[in-house]
């Protein structure tokens, strides 16, 4: 750098050009002495001393400034590219986890299905995406175990299966944990041993579903809508039971046309929402003690073919009981205002009294 353009000479010179200047302008003054002259000619060359020092720290603070933001966006950069490279990891084992699980070997499909619940896991954005997986190979067409078949491929399959449901349930969250509820639609799958007990979750479609051996909803919340219509449940190593006690329905509940071959246990569940049994079947006995209902009830052509107990600790204003039948000789109990007309074939009709 060439002299005459430092800042330093600049603010030397004009500091010497200041002493000079206003101590010889002051020497001119008999009244001032020359010490005084020379002191205040000092005082006037170091404000510019001083001047130049304030500028050369402030310049230094904007340098340092610039520094610190220039090294805030590299990180920034470095943390944008390291999540693209996670990004990139993930997705090559969703989608490689994805593929094993057309796997010929049981124990391949699996690991698959171990691989896919620890990537959502690690990843929780991929939590709802997983899910989608497991249930749609859930929803693939199964032919259950049949006792002394010879065939072992039925059984290996089931246990990559009930790893499936294993995993969905580990999945969701609990029903007073914080966080994001999520969706599971397990339409026409086949189901064994399906178990949501106290967990949460938004919607659920069980649309034409076979559950078999028992069924626990016990203590689950559903946040959103919850369908079961056309379900059955039956008897595999299990009755096919179930149990659905001290559940919250906060949306829908549809049950329409679903088909309950052994115990159904209601006790004590609430339906917030609009709730449907029509055209439901209980082949064994049904449990509704203690269920609260806020919302529309319809019990359409409901059948009831075991003992029944219908006594609700609450009841929406609107009910639909057309049809509604029971069995005579089985054990029954209703609300208060409820009774029944009985019917040929050994059936009654259950009626709500008026006022």
């Amino acid at each position: 750098m060439k002299l005459w353009r430092s800042p330093l000479a600049w603010t030397f010179l004009a500091s010497v050009v200041l002493l000079v200047g206003v101590g010889g302008w002051l020497l001119t003054d008999p009244a001032t002495s020359r010490s005084d002259a020379l002191k205040t000619g000092g005082l006037a060359g170091g404000a510019v001393v001083a001047l130049y020092a304030l500028w050369l720290n402030d310049r230094r603070r904007r340098v340092e400034e610039r520094r610190q933001d220039i090294e805030r966006r590299r990180h920034e950069l470095e943390s944008q590219r390291a999540e693209q490279d996670r990004e990139r990891v993930a997705d090559e084992r969703f989608a490689k986890a994805v593929e094993l699980l057309g796997h010929a070997a049981d124990q391949v499909r699996v690991g698959a299905l171990h691989a896919l619940a620890g990537l959502a896991r690690s990843r929780p954005d991929y939590t709802q995406t997983v899910l989608d997986v497991l249930c749609s190979y859930l929803r693939r067409p199964f032919r259950r175990p049949e006792p002394d078949s010879g065939d072992p491929e039925p059984e290996r399959e089931l246990t990559v299966r009930l790893t499936a449901q294993r995993l969905i349930t580990d999945l969701l969250p609990a029903r007073d944990a914080e966080g994001p509820a999520y969706d599971l639609d397990l339409t026409g799958a086949t189901l064994e041993y399906f178990d949501l007990s106290k967990r949460r979750v938004r919607d659920l479609w069980l649309r034409y579903a076979s559950l078999y051996s028992s069924t626990n909803l016990s203590g689950t919340v559903f946040t959103g809508q919850a369908y079961f219509t056309g379900a059955g449940t039956g008897s595999g190593r299990l009755a096919g039971m179930f149990r659905c006690r001290g559940t919250r329905f906060l949306g829908r509940a549809w049950f329409s046309g679903t088909h309950f071959a052994e115990l159904a246990d209601f006790t004590e569940t609430t339906f917030a929402g609009p709730t449907t049994f029509k055209d439901a079947e209980f082949a064994n006995d049904a449990l509704f003690t203690g269920v609260n209902a806020t919302g529309s009830l319809d019990l359409r052509r409901t059948c009831f073919r075991g003992q029944t107990d219908l006594r609700f600790a609450e009841l929406p204003s609107q009910i639909s009981l057309y049809n509604t039948r029971v069995l005579v000789e089985k054990d029954l109990r209703l609300p208060a205002n409820w009774t029944t007309e009985e019917l040929r074939d050994g059936e009654s009709r259950i009626v709500a009294e008026a006022g």
